[in-house]
């Protein structure tokens, strides 16, 4: 996913108070997004907002008040304590980090604030998890990698932000998918920071150095570059590779009828979320509860899978969006409602 400028994520947030600040909200949310480093972020934001403002024609008011900027573990925790201080019903929160919140979730949980993390799990007790199972995730991908292969070559591997939660459930994923076919070896493993031009300066590098590549696994904000170098290399029709949930990147795939398959984690988790977290605050209860996940508080979402089978279909669903939109999917409120008693 490429870079863009905080101001314009910043004017997007400010347009959404703005909008929502002339109606009397039965219910006040902030969402906390602790890295802006791609469009895939803004679209989340963008979606949650629309999420919200689907609830007034339910007869339910919910006004959202966005923190987003790129911040360390201490700044998230900031926004978490702005929200409480704020006096939100609820926080809906992409976390920087799987345990480091727990005091401050405790926090808010004592102050009577429902508090939902989404994209990255999180340890504490007192918060529940919406959104896909990043393990699986990363899972998906390469099982299609090593069928795509015959169960057999060498792999590279280009990862996320070290450390970041939702990368390390990703790259557990697929080591253990790869763990299962013996003559499958990842020679080489690299991080990009799921940003395209570094994703493709990094599959240049591995192509200099692993002439002999036979694979791909690389995450999505990164794939489009990646799939750049392998094209300029002149190695499309002998490599397979991971793919991109992008339009720009799903039209190249169509057009040049890429070896690939991709995982999508939807931008509308945050939306997904904020759905739940209205219901929840209307006193619902969950059918079945969040009690999936290695902290045994997460409710996973569906993870869509594209492939040469339907990635024509998905390009005709993104027909007229910009390069940056991310195919998605998304708890509309009424499946939102199906979950609930």
């Amino acid at each position: 996913m490429k870079k863009f400028a905080a101001l314009a994520l910043t004017t997007v947030a400010a347009l959404a108070v703005s909008a929502f600040s002339t109606q009397a909200a039965d219910y006040k949310i902030g969402l906390s997004n602790g890295w802006v480093g791609s469009e895939w972020r803004t679209q989340m934001i963008e979606q949650a907002q629309a999420a919200a403002a689907a609830w007034k024609e339910k007869g339910v008011n919910v006004e959202v008040v966005v923190q987003s900027a790129n911040v360390d573990v201490p700044g998230q925790i900031a926004h978490v304590r702005n929200f409480i201080s704020e006096g939100v019903n609820a926080i809906i929160i992409n976390p920087n980090s799987p345990t480091a919140f727990d005091p401050v979730f405790a926090q808010a949980k004592e102050a009577g604030i429902l508090v939902i993390s989404t994209d990255a799990e999180v340890s504490s007790p007192d918060a529940t998890y919406v959104g896909i199972d990043q393990k699986a995730w990363g899972a998906a991908g390469a099982k299609w990698l090593a069928e795509t292969l015959g169960g057999k070559g060498n792999v590279v591997a280009i990862n996320g932000v070290a450390g970041h939660p939702a990368n390390e459930m990703r790259v557990a994923g697929y080591k253990e998918v790869f763990g299962q076919y013996p003559d499958i070896k990842i020679v080489n493993e690299v991080n990009a920071n799921w940003d395209q031009a570094q994703g493709q300066q990094a599959m240049q590098n591995l192509l200099a150095t692993n002439p002999d590549i036979n694979g791909v696994w690389v995450q999505d904000g990164m794939a489009a570059g990646a799939w750049k170098s392998i094209i300029d290399a002149k190695k499309q029709s002998s490599i397979a590779a991971t793919g991109e949930i992008r339009k720009d990147f799903i039209d190249l795939w169509v057009k040049d009828k890429l070896n690939s398959g991709a995982s999508v984690n939807p931008p509308g988790v945050m939306a997904s979320a904020l759905n739940v977290a209205v219901l929840m605050l209307e006193g619902k209860e969950l059918k079945e509860p969040a009690t999936a996940g290695q902290y045994k508080n997460a409710m996973y979402l569906p993870i869509p899978f594209i492939d040469g089978k339907n990635v024509d279909q998905v390009a005709k669903e993104l027909d007229g969006k910009p390069g940056y939109f991310s195919y998605t999917s998304q708890l509309s409120i009424a499946d939102a409602e199906a979950l609930f008693k």
